[in-house]
């Protein structure tokens, strides 16, 4: 059962690695364009910017979920790092049920947030809902709430390799 939610977890850990490098890929490509046909064509697209605004979303909220399985988000422990070892324990606990808390609003706000601007579409892009492009945030939450119970439950995974299910199957097999 642990290997299964790890390898689900891994591949989630992916999606959201995948999805943020996309974001920033598109993001690099998009606003030389505005740039380019703002100076160079002499007339300004309109789409480039608030394209490239809703792609730092996607990137900022699947990055971050990303980040905190791999242990790269910001952290400051110089006060932690003092105490005593069971202290410590206790305030690893804390802190992920304060993740978990966090996680949990960025779901239940972000979900009324996409549901109030629904009907609204965006200026210079007609054919996509507002809501639509506050969805990076509860999905960002969920993801990141799997995480954190992940840590939870499961212990830190950061110094854990992502595994390929292909050499994962062969060192089950071997165990």
């Amino acid at each position: 059962m642990k290997n299964t939610l790890l390898r689900f977890n891994d591949v989630l850990y992916r999606v959201c690695v995948g999805i943020a490098g996309m974001s920033i890929l598109i993001m690099t490509l998009i606003i030389p364009w505005g740039i380019f046909a703002r100076y160079v064509l002499g007339s300004g697209s309109s789409w480039p910017e608030p394209t490239a605004i809703l792609l730092m979303v996607v990137f900022t909220f699947f990055g971050a979920a990303a980040s905190y399985r791999a242990g790269a988000h910001m952290a400051v422990s110089m006060a932690v790092d003092r105490m005593p070892a069971q202290v410590r324990k206790v305030a690893a606990v804390v802190v992920q049920v304060l993740m978990a808390t966090v996680a949990l609003f960025m779901i239940i706000k972000g979900f009324k947030l996409c549901g109030t601007t629904w009907n609204q579409y965006i200026g210079e892009l007609p054919f996509l809902r507002v809501g639509i492009s506050y969805l990076p945030i509860p999905i960002g939450g969920i993801v990141t709430l799997i995480f954190v119970l992940e840590r939870l439950f499961l212990g830190d995974q950061s110094h854990r390799a992502v595994m390929r299910f292909d050499v994962i199957e062969e060192s089950e097999g071997a165990a």
